[in-house]
């Protein structure tokens, strides 16, 4: 008993470390501190808002120093520079205001020692407003339908075999490759589930961007140990059991700006390859269905990022969904650059990224997580932070702005591109409030 409660001490204590290097680079000489004037940090368009920096080297206020800054709107390039000098460690900054909805973004540089860092703060004006640049296809549910129809007439077939490895006294797990296309495609995840005969919720949990293997299949045992049966999902077929020195190679191949899997195909919403992902994820709900231990009515996914757009999507094409949490979705509004506006992750078109063409940005709105969104029926649940720069606020607003489900926003502005371990946990929590 006592090395268990060690263990969870140092957990602990590693989770508490990870969190202050996310936010305040752990173990960094200099310590940054930016505090809006509206605590929320949300402005009506045409408010002025006023941003306190406040820098910290040692922990020693820093007088006298002289910080540059740049302002912008969210991800475009930036319309204003200047210079603030550290009075007793602070200063304050007039980010200005917007006419339109949108977040105004203020990054801050300084050199110590020919060292540069930077840190940066975004604030909202009228964000609810928001709406996607991009549009719903008349024929969109009718495309999807369609291709529902096709994955239907392809049988249910799938390998699994346990992992005693992850497996504990409470739950037991499996690798599942489970078929996606007639075609010999298949995808591969991890199943837990509890040990205990009875039956049970089950949560689909699509992976982040990347051509990658599920590296803790144990990370989220807390949803089976709690009464979940839970798959962890990879999208390219790739075995998560294969060597680290080849699934690099792989992902070294496939993954880069020139032919990444995320612009493969865009020129034809029937070969894109995300088309193949999305019925993947139908696919995977098709098996979990499928098991003798699902509870008979409850069907949730759950995920980041990319996991997050899937997540929305998989809510969007499968009414068995039944509740739907997403942490900064990605894919959302991909088009908004080439319209001059703030774009999502991808980020096509914003001059480092490859340029959309008419028929890319045709196809994109086919696989655009808010025009899933707009389909979603069940409660959902997102989260997002301002200081994102891989998903940017103003997408994940443009997202839950298009929502008309029963929906409620977990919002933490100072976070970037992460969330916390209470968060992930407390998205668990969320599902098990919402089985019917």
């Amino acid at each position: 008993m006592m090395k268990k409660r060690i263990l969870s001490l140092a957990l602990t204590l590693m989770c508490l470390f990870s969190a202050m290097a996310e936010n305040y680079p752990y173990r960094s000489d200099l310590l940054w501190v930016t505090v809006p004037d509206h605590a929320d940090w949300i402005y009506k368009t045409g408010e002025k808002a006023v941003v306190e920096v406040q820098l910290y080297r040692y922990g020693i206020p820093q007088d006298g120093v002289t910080l540059t800054y740049t302002l912008g709107t969210d991800m475009l390039t930036p319309d204003e520079e200047g210079t603030v000098t550290l009075k007793d460690g602070r200063a304050k900054v007039n980010i200005g205001t917007m006419k339109q909805p949108g977040f105004r973004d203020c990054a801050f540089t300084v050199e110590y020692d020919g060292k540069k860092y930077r840190h940066h703060v975004k604030v909202g004006f009228s964000p609810e407003k928001l709406q996607p640049y991009t549009t719903l296809p008349a024929d969109f549910n009718s495309f999807w339908q369609e291709e529902l129809e096709k994955l239907k007439k392809v049988p249910l077939k799938y390998t699994i075999k346990p992992v005693p490895e992850y497996s504990t006294d409470k739950i037991d797990c499996y690798l599942v490759k489970l078929q996606v296309t007639g075609r010999g495609q298949a995808v591969y995840g991890y199943l837990t589930r509890p040990k205990a005969k009875g039956s049970y919720p089950v949560v689909l949990c699509p992976p982040g961007a990347g051509v990658k293997t599920i590296k803790e299949p144990m990370r989220r045992k807390y949803y089976a140990e709690e009464g979940c049966i839970r798959f962890e999902m990879e999208i390219h077929g790739l075995n998560p059991e294969i060597d680290e020195a080849t699934f690099k190679e792989i992902s070294n191949a496939f993954n880069s700006r020139e032919n990444g899997y995320l612009s493969n195909g865009l020129e034809s919403r029937d070969n894109y390859y995300m088309k193949r992902v999305y019925l993947g994820c139908v696919r995977a709900i098709d098996f979990l269905t499928s098991l003798p231990e699902w509870d008979g009515k409850n069907v949730a996914v759950q995920g980041g990022s990319q996991g997050g757009a899937l997540a929305i999507v998989t809510a969007g094409l499968d009414k068995r969904v039944t509740a739907c949490v997403a942490n900064h979705p990605a894919l959302s509004d991909m088009a908004g650059y080439a319209g001059g506006r703030t774009g999502g992750y991808p980020h096509f078109h914003n001059g480092k990224n490859i340029e959309l063409d008419k028929q890319m940005i045709e196809t994109l709105r086919y696989f655009d997580v808010v025009n899933f969104a707009r389909q979603v029926t069940c409660p959902v649940r997102i989260t997002w932070g301002f200081n994102d720069n891989t998903c940017p606020p103003t997408t994940s607003y443009v997202v839950y702005n298009v929502m008309t489900c029963p929906k409620e926003a977990l919002i933490t502005p100072i976070n970037e591109h992460w969330t916390t371990e209470e968060t992930e946990y407390g998205h668990l929590k969320w599902i098990l409030q919402h089985l019917k």
